[in-house]
């Protein structure tokens, strides 16, 4: 009887272990690489619709003001371009799905101050 431990027979066997493991691990590598750019991705894409979108309704909101509408078109306008300014924070730091309904938010109050000219 031997006093080894390990499952391998023979030191063939052994370097082909060796060999196939960095295999497996770069494959994992490669899914976290992959997992974590379409993160960024989405980080990226929910940052940069909030902004846009705050953008848009801070325009809408002082175009509004200066013109014959009523005081809460203008009001509806800046409190949707807050909803989506707070998105686009939160898409910043990871948050993508509450960014998402945050966007989702802001775009309908907007809309619905849009209902009241």
């Amino acid at each position: 009887m031997s006093g080894r431990t390990d499952s391998v027979a023979g030191p063939a066997e052994a370097e082909e272990a060796e060999r196939a493991e960095p295999v497996i691990r770069h494959e994992e590598d490669a899914v976290d690489a992959e997992f974590h750019d379409e993160a960024r991705r989405a980080r990226w894409l929910a940052t940069g619709t909030g902004a846009l979108l705050t953008l848009a309704g801070v325009a809408a909101a002082l175009l509004r003001l200066t013109g014959p509408a009523p005081a809460l078109v203008p009001a509806a306008y800046a409190t949707g371009a807050a909803v989506c300014a707070a998105a686009a924070l939160l898409g910043a730091r990871g948050r993508t799905r509450r960014a998402l309904w945050l966007l989702i938010a802001g775009t309908m109050i907007m809309a619905l101050g849009d209902q009241f000219d």
